[in-house]
């Protein structure tokens, strides 16, 4: 038995052998060496962004080889390794880790086979040893570079250098959660091969260039939380193939452009917490791929009936809070069958409320609070106790639910009950007999010639009259 488990083990070890030199072939691993230069240029890059303490002494026989370090990539190229990918920062447990004073050495730049360069939480500190992003020597990695990303560094101060339009195969652009200021450069417009151009989270300011609507490739657009400002550009309409646009958390104003309504693949729209208003453009109908649209807290004004809500089929989540909007809910609302979140909450909507909302198969919260809904709330017990407090409806004075359809337990939060109307049909009756009993003793004193109604005059004119109609009245009672 011990003699078949060798046996297998021996086998196995063959194979691995095997398959090792089947991936790699035996010429690549005694004859593909790291270029020198190559090899001097990356450890003096990496010693920039990790201190001179690191020399790679524990690699064999290079970066590239047997023992890679985490973070580089590399690939050959007429039989020699060459760096392609180079990602600084404490990504896994063994990456290369960034020293307190972090530099930018030119020695980077000499990586002519770089395709990535991220870094990620490198530089930390932006009043100790803030960095700022070199403005020359990019234009060498022009003919490779695609992917330049730097994530959660806020010691990266600056701004964005203009000569990053020479760039021009980078598919992927990334400033994420950084201390970078000033305008972004219109350069950025020249990167035609841009998928992703991501530049959130930073202190940018000034407009949004024209120059953006060239970039008709891209896929994902996000210049969320900064402090841009002014109109959205009009060429922001001839990004088609755009699916996700992220401008929310800046002071944007203007109108929404119509334009929006061309980008019919766009499945996120996210302009909340600006300062857009002149309502919402018909145009927007045109969206079918929307999966979610959050607008609010945005003075936008206007209503909600001018757009078929019903085309948006594909919309699972309507955030349209703090808007400004007044008038109805549309009935084409009640027909988005894939909603799960309609936020209409703090507006000045009225009218009642659409019973038919309750049908929305997929409705899982939706908050009108804070409106002028008036009228009888007409919704089954048992959507109440689904919603429970995720039916929000509470500060419309005026709204009310009916007694009798639920424990007050299980009530609508902040909702008042409706005053029985058996009640209001007692007041009524009481009221009209006491005005017929006042109607019989008026006509009576009318009949003795005189006018419970005729008091100017009365007193002076007929005091005989009045003496003999009291006396009448005292005899028939």
């Amino acid at each position: 038995m011990k003699f078949l488990t060798s046996i297998n083990l021996l086998v196995f070890v063959i194979f691995i052998i095997f398959l090792f030199g089947w991936c790699y072939g035996e010429e690549d691993i005694d004859v593909a060496p790291m270029e020198k230069t190559e090899k001097e240029a990356l450890y003096s890059a990496i010693q920039g962004f990790v201190g001179n303490g690191w020399n790679g002494s524990d690699l064999y026989p290079d970066p590239c080889g047997w023992t890679p370090i985490q973070g580089v990539c590399c690939d050959l190229f007429d039989g020699l390794w060459y760096v392609t990918g180079l990602n600084i920062g404490p990504i896994h447990e063994n990456s290369l880790g960034c020293t307190r004073k972090t530099e930018f050495r030119p020695q980077l730049f000499e990586l002519k086979h770089l395709k990535t360069l991220s870094f990620f939480n490198c530089f930390i500190s932006p009043h100790k040893h803030p960095v700022s992003i070199p403005t020359v020597n990019w234009e060498n990695f022009a003919g490779s570079l695609e992917s330049l990303e730097f994530r959660s560094n806020p010691g990266l101060i600056g701004q964005i250098p203009a000569i990053f339009g020479s760039l021009v195969k980078l598919q992927s652009l990334v400033f994420l959660e950084n201390g970078l200021t000033g305008r972004l450069p219109s350069e950025i417009g020249n990167l035609v091969n841009l998928k992703r151009l991501v530049l959130s989270g930073n202190k940018f300011t000034g407009r949004i260039p024209n120059t953006f609507g060239a970039l008709n490739q891209l896929l994902i657009f996000d210049l969320s939380r900064n402090s841009l400002s002014g109109p959205l550009p009009l060429t922001l309409g001839s990004l088609t193939s755009l699916l996700k646009l992220d401008l929310s958390n800046n002071l944007l104003e203007g109108k929404l452009l119509s334009e929006i309504g061309s980008l019919e693949n766009l499945t996120l729209l996210d302009l909340r917490n600006n300062n857009f208003s002149g309502g919402l453009p018909q145009s927007f109908e045109q969206l079918h791929s929307l999966e979610e649209m959050a607008l609010y807290n945005n003075p936008i004004g206007g209503d909600l009936m001018g757009l078929d809500w019903q085309k948006l089929q594909k919309l699972a989540i309507l955030d349209l809070s703090n808007t400004g909007l007044a008038g109805e809910i549309p009935e084409s609302m009640t027909e988005l069958n894939g909603l799960r979140f309609l936020g209409l909450s703090n507006n000045k909507i009225s009218s009642n409320l659409p019973p038919k909302l309750a049908n929305l198969p997929c409705l899982s919260a939706m908050y009108l609070n804070g409106n002028n809904l008036t009228g009888e709330l007409k919704f089954s017990a048992w959507f109440y106790g689904k919603m429970g407090r995720r039916f929000g409806v509470w500060n419309n004075p005026n709204l009310c639910y009916p007694i009798g359809l639920m424990p007050a337990s299980k009530a609508p939060f902040g909702v008042k009950p409706c005053q029985p109307e058996l009640k209001l049909l007692q007041q009524n009756s009481e009221t009209q007999l006491g005005d017929s009993n006042l109607n019989q003793i008026s006509k009576f004193v009318a009949s003795l010639g005189s006018s419970i109604n005729s008091i100017d005059g009365f007193w002076w004119v007929y005091p005989l009259e009045l003496l003999m109609m009291f006396k009448l009245l005292y005899l028939f009672l």
